[in-house]
Formats: structure tokens, sequence, C-alpha cells
């Protein structure tokens, strides 16, 4: 039996065929995004370098290096809800990511343009393929090659064909990968939906007080000694200048009694949180820039102000790709990024998941910037101060982070009611909220030297609800007992302060000011770790010698 001349001729792909030469290609890089009949699309790492480089006209925060964690934003829900995302980011004033959601629409209806475009390249050059691999085929009468109009092309003509479907096939992938990224983007630009507890607008929901008022009635006594920075002052406790002449405006020293009280507000804090279950953590203070991305902290905020401290970097480090490194603003975003690309287990039964929960001191890093001017003195605005902070995940689902949320808010009023201080609890507005947080408390704090501003009131802690939106741009996902991501896949993270410290310590400067004897009352929770010591009192006279200037 005479071979067909199929097995006579050697196999030939079509690239083989369409290249004059041999190209190597480098390792294909998987991006996995939300998006109807496609769960991942497959691309060039140079190109993809390539349209990160040109995202500057895009709202992410920075290209995001190779080792950043895959966000899986819910482009879908998104797409099927405009104008509920549209609306949720007029009423937490993000008038410009307003527009998000309609534009991300507008380019999924231009990617899949170009799917049906690509797809009909692609049936085309299958056709061609086939009559280049067993030109026998050529002589049948085939329908394909008729409607394709391929039938009667010499091989010469057929392999012209397949090189320009080559180039205008890649051209189109090229296209589509670029829309999908811009889609995912404007995706991660949009801040978290809201709660329906946040109060709609500007103004907060009062919801309850903490210990009596100090000072219903303003004191006739001069003012100035009811302000934290001159009680500091006269009793030797706080050196603004010397910071000054070190690091500049927004930075302190806290001397003697002061020192010893900011130590004492850290141990009580983690004493009262540790026996409550939460388990201690010390975190860095250095993390990723990609990481406090995130999280939801941008390098810069909606008016173009630096909110965050950022590494400067070498220009070889910045060649070799090596990712940014920032200061954190607060210790929950090292925390959040603990989990970032793991899988946490979670057992079948939801009464069996048991939360995560984390205390964690640190130093924490601000720039402030745009806050010049309101805060030019003392404790309540710095640059960097000592925070103790809890971070918690959280099964999926609105009912476990609100337990947990509510443990927080619980374990903050223990601790400022303790303190002695006067609060008010918040239910925070839209216009108040971050970009992550679906809702928020804070607790302010009574102080007597900020009459004329806020009635006196100022923010001592807060805690936020971040349902998924930290999980999914972290990738932290819960997988059952088998292995496998359980139905909502993402955990809630949930965060509160359990303890500012310059902010408490200059209320409880303020509101234990005594100036009849010129002493600070020590509230009695705190007094273990002050060796005893009742009140702050004026220093001794020194003896002659090697002192410190005024």
């Amino acid at each position: 039996m005479r071979p067909s001349r199929l097995a006579m001729r050697p196999y030939t792909c079509l690239q083989c065929l369409t290249q004059t030469r041999p190209v190597f290609r480098r390792p294909t890089t998987t991006i996995s995004i939300q998006t109807p009949r496609i769960a991942s699309l497959h691309n060039s790492s140079r190109f993809l370098q390539q349209q990160q480089q040109q995202s500057s006209d895009s709202p992410a925060a920075a290209s995001r290096p190779s080792i950043a964690p895959k966000p899986v934003v819910d482009i879908k829900h998104i797409r099927q809800n405009p104008d509920l995302y549209a609306q949720n980011c007029i009423d937490r004033n993000y008038h410009q990511q307003a527009s998000y959601p309609q534009r991300i629409n507008d380019l999924h209806a231009q990617w899949q343009a170009k799917q049906r475009e690509a797809r009909s390249l692609r049936e085309r050059s299958n056709i061609l393929r086939r009559q280049l691999t067993d030109p026998g085929s050529i002589r049948d009468e085939n329908a394909d090659t008729i409607a394709a109009g391929t039938k009667f092309l010499t091989r010469d003509e057929l392999i012209a064909e397949a090189r320009k479907l080559k180039s205008l096939l890649s051209t189109i992938e090229a296209e589509e990968t670029r829309i999908l990224s811009e889609i995912e983007s404007l995706a991660l630009a949009i801040p978290n939906l809201t709660s329906e507890e946040s109060p709609r607008g500007p103004e907060p929901k009062l919801l309850s007080l903490i210990n009596e008022h100090p000072e219903p009635v303003p004191s006739a006594s001069d003012r100035v000694w009811r302000s934290h920075v001159h009680i500091g002052n006269e009793l030797g406790l706080l050196d603004f200048a010397s910071a000054g002449t070190t690091s500049g405006w927004g930075w302190y020293f806290l001397l003697d009694e002061a020192a010893q009280l900011e130590q004492a507000l850290i141990a009580y804090a983690l004493d009262l949180a540790v026996r409550s279950g939460w388990r201690q953590v010390s975190p860095p203070s250095m993390v990723y820039s990609h990481i406090a991305s995130a999280c939801g902290f941008q390098p810069r905020d909606q008016n173009g102000e630096t909110q965050i401290y950022t590494l400067a970097q070498s220009a070889d480090d910045a060649a070799r790709g090596k990712p940014e490194l920032s200061m954190a603003g607060t210790s929950e975003i090292p925390l959040a990024g603990m989990h970032a690309s793991k899988m946490l287990l979670c057992p079948g039964d939801i009464s069996e998941f048991s939360p995560l929960k984390y205390v964690a001191v640190s130093r924490c890093y601000r720039a402030e910037a745009g806050s010049r001017g309101l805060e030019t003195k003392g404790l309540y605005r710095v640059h960097e101060f000592t925070k103790v902070e809890l971070f918690g995940w959280t099964y999926p689902s609105l009912d476990s982070a609100t337990d947990v949320f509510n443990e927080i808010v619980d374990l903050q009023t223990d601790l400022l009611s303790s303190l002695g201080l006067h609060c008010r609890v918040l239910e925070m507005p839209t216009h108040d909220l971050g970009a992550s947080a679906t809702r928020k408390i804070d607790i302010e704090a009574f102080f007597p030297s900020r009459r004329e501003r806020n009635e006196g009131w100022g923010e001592v802690t807060s805690a936020s609800i971040c349902t998924d939106y930290q999980a999914r741009r972290l990738a932290t996902r819960l997988k059952g007992e088998d292995g496998k991501m359980i139905e909502g896949g993402y955990p809630f993270t949930v965060n509160g302060t359990a303890m500012a410290v310059p902010r408490v310590l200059a209320a409880l400067l303020e509101n234990g000011w005594d100036e009849e004897t010129g002493t600070v009352v020590i509230p009695e929770v705190l007094r273990g770790w002050m060796g005893g010591k009742e009140r702050i009192g004026p220093k001794p006279p020194t003896k002659k010698g090697l002192g410190v200037g005024v």
C-alpha cells in the first residue's frame, strides 16, 4: 500500500514555516482575572513589564513588581453594578473614581470585540496550517478553504498570508492584555463598598460617651496652662526644640516620666489585649510599597499629597527592578502582609473557625502632608509615634467580622475608660472612610486645650471592617479541609488602635493637670508601671555641673 503524502512529508508546524530562523521565547506568566469564560491569559513577561512601565496614566499607585501578590478583584460584580459603585465613590468623596465603573464596562466591551476578532483570525490561521501541513487537502472540495478564500493559493502565498495573520494576531493579543491591565488598574482604585451603618456625607453619628465631662463649662483659668505643650515644658517632660534641631517639625523627645509613661501605656494596652486572647507580634516597621498599596494606603492621597515615607532607591536597584520600600504608617500593614499569597485553613463548620487575632507594638511613620499649620505644636500630629495595633482575619461573613470589630471597640472603650478620659464614640461618615474600610468607628477624647477647635475633641482610636478588600489584593485565601477554596474564598479583615501613645499621653497630661499643685495625676491603672508614683511634679533644682541649656 502506497503511503500518503502526509506520511512521507515530515511534519512542520505553522510557526516554523513562517519564520526564517528559530526564535527563543521567554517563559510565560499567568495573570488571573475574573472575566466571563476566560480564567487566565498567558502573556510575555517582557510585554507585561512594558505595560507596567507605560501605566503612568493609570490610576494604580505604581507598577507591581513580580514578587507582589496577584490581586483578584471582583471585576464582574463591578461590571454588573456600575451605578452602585459610582454612587459609592461619590458618597466617599472619591469623585474621580466615580467614572471608573462605566469605563470598566466600556473597556470590557472593547475586550470582547478583540476576542471575537482574534477568534476569527485563529480559525483562518488553523485552515492555513492544515493546508500547509497537508497539501493534498487543497484538491479536496473543502468548505472551509472555499469560505476562507485560500483553496487555490500557492504555498508561498499561504506562508505570506500566515505571516500576516500572525502579526495581526500578535497586535490584537497585545491590545487585549493592555485592556485587561487597565480594567484591573481601574478596579483596584475603586474604594470598598460602604456599610449601611455608615452615615452618608460628612457628619458622624454619636453612639455613646465614656466617663463624665471634666469641664462642661470652660474654666476661667489661664487656658495656656491646659495645653500639654506648656505642661510638658514646665515639668521638663517634652523637648520639641531639640527634636527640631535633630529631625525637624513633627518630631519630639519624651523625657523622664513622659518616656516612662509611654512604656506604661504600651504595657497596659498589651496586657489587656493579650489577656483578651490577642496574639502578640513584633512586626517590621519597613514594608514593600506594594504591600502598603494593597492594604489601601497609597503613597499619595487624592490631592497628590505624600502620605507615607518611601525609601530612595539607587539607580542600580531601580534598574534591577528591586521593589520599593516604605516606612509603615501603622502596623496594620505588616500584619496584613503576614498572610499575603497564602492559603489559610478553614474547618468545614463555620462555628469551628477561630479568627486570627494579632496585637502589635510598632513605631509608625506618617508624612502628614497638607496638615502643616493645623497642628504645628505638640504631640497631636507628629511624623513618628508608637502605637499598639489590633488586627484580625475572620471568616468571610459580615457577622464574623462584626463580632471581632465589636470586640475591638469594647477593648478600646475599656482602655480609655480606665484611664479616666472623657470620650465620645462615633460612627464615622462616608467622607471619612479610607479606601479599604466598609465601616469605621472612631473614639475621640476631650482635650481642654482644643476647646476652640472641634469643641475640644480629638481622635485617639479607630476601628475598621475592611471585608475582603485587603485579602483579595494580598491574595490571601481560605481553603477547607479538602484543600479546596471555600465558598467566599477570601477572609475578611478587621483592624483597630489599642493605644496611640502620643495623643493619649497628651490627653492624660491635660486632663490630669492640677493647677494648684502644678502636678499631673497619673491614672491608677498605670501606677504599677510607674514605680507606684501617683503624680508627676516639677523637677528639683539640679546641682551645678553638666546640664542641658535652655
